[in-house]
């Protein structure tokens, strides 16, 4: 399968800079995954979409302001990191910029205790590919403050406008800090607007996984099949588990809110072989892609994705192809926003 059959133009402007001053305000394009059948919403529509019984399962990570800028002490050379997964303990797998620069014995330094020492060092122990580097912090204090302290959130490339507030990259549902990226089908979602849909009967579940490295790393293969994705941790406790075995044995929809959420479950069901799920956690590395058969979810919620992305071929994998590719041709017609602050799609 060509990757090439994933690409489509996308006008620049099209690229949503900044959030919508209202998270609900954005536009919904609803794709019918058994007619093809497109409708143009908006985003609390979603709730004529929805039944009492429907599970709406969203991710509650919470990004960390993990890009960090400092400097190489022996040359002055301004460098970045950003971190993707903690190892153990304060070693880090990180992306570094720019990476011939920083090679295994660099020592890096941030931000400045008042008398010329650095708040936060940083030493490279292994070199990646494409920028990766090991690192092992070494500081005083608690880290995670001093991350608040220095860090910035870690907006993808695309996005060239500075976020004025942190909150509008988090889910107004983050609860446990390790994402490098934001899930960003929940970015739409009020509290007001989610507990209007309890009230209309629809249910809430919650996992856990912290996006991480393959947010941020293009397909470098021709072929499909031949991507390996990275690694992402995941959790998933007995109460949240228990929701969806309920929804699944009676017959009511597993609505996924995200690709993060998709890949989550579907992770899940491989690992109890299609049976009821438990709790559990660990990494997971799913590729999903067309000829993929879902166990758990039946419907999505989620933006519209980069052309030739991973995230483009998980929802054809869904609704097919061609109407993915029709959707998204429709969606550039009319100017529908596109990535992390844009607009969103609902396949059902």
């Amino acid at each position: 399968m060509n990757v090439d059959w994933f690409d489509f133009e996308l006008p620049e402007h099209l690229i949503a800079q900044t959030p919508l001053a209202d998270r609900t305000a954005s536009r919904l394009l609803a794709l019918n995954k058994e007619t093809g059948e497109i409708a143009h919403r908006t985003f609390t529509d979603l709730a004529e979409y929805m039944k009492a019984g429907d599970v709406l399962v969203l991710n509650n990570t919470r990004v960390i302001p993990a890009r960090l800028t400092g400097v190489k002490p022996d040359t002055g050379a301004k460098i970045e990191l950003l971190l993707l997964k903690q190892l153990e303990g304060d070693r880090w797998e990180t992306l570094a910029k720019p990476a011939k620069r920083i090679k295994v014995g660099s020592e890096l330094w941030f931000g400045d205790n008042g008398s010329g020492e650095p708040l936060l060092r940083a030493f490279v122990e292994d070199e990646g590919d494409m920028g990766g580097r090991t690192i092992r912090f070494q500081y005083e204090g608690i880290f995670q403050e001093l991350l608040d302290r220095l860090g910035e959130m870690p907006l993808p490339p695309y996005i060239k406008e500075r976020l004025e507030e942190r909150e509008r990259y988090q889910t107004v549902y983050a609860k446990h800090e390790g994402s490098a990226a934001a899930p960003t089908a929940g970015l739409h979602f009020t509290k007001e607007f989610l507990q209007q849909l309890v009230d209309k009967g629809v249910k809430l579940a919650y996992i856990t996984l912290h996006v991480g490295l393959g947010t941020f790393r293009p397909m470098s293969v021709d072929k499909v099949e031949e991507h390996e994705m990275h690694s992402e941790y995941y959790e998933l406790d007995e109460e949240n588990a228990a929701i969806i075995n309920e929804a699944k044995s009676s017959g009511a929809r597993i609505i996924a809110v995200g690709t993060t959420s998709s890949r989550t479950l579907e992770t899940v069901a491989a690992r109890f072989e299609g049976g009821p799920i438990k709790a559990c956690n660990g990494w997971t590395d799913i590729f999903i892609f067309p000829g993929y058969d879902f166990k758990l979810v039946d419907a999505l919620l989620t933006n519209f994705h980069l052309p030739k992305s991973t995230l483009v071929m998980l929802v054809s994998a869904l609704a097919g192809r061609d109407a993915i590719m029709k959707a998204y041709g429709e969606a550039v017609r009319e100017e529908y926003r596109f990535f992390s602050f844009g607009d969103a799609m609902f396949i059902y």
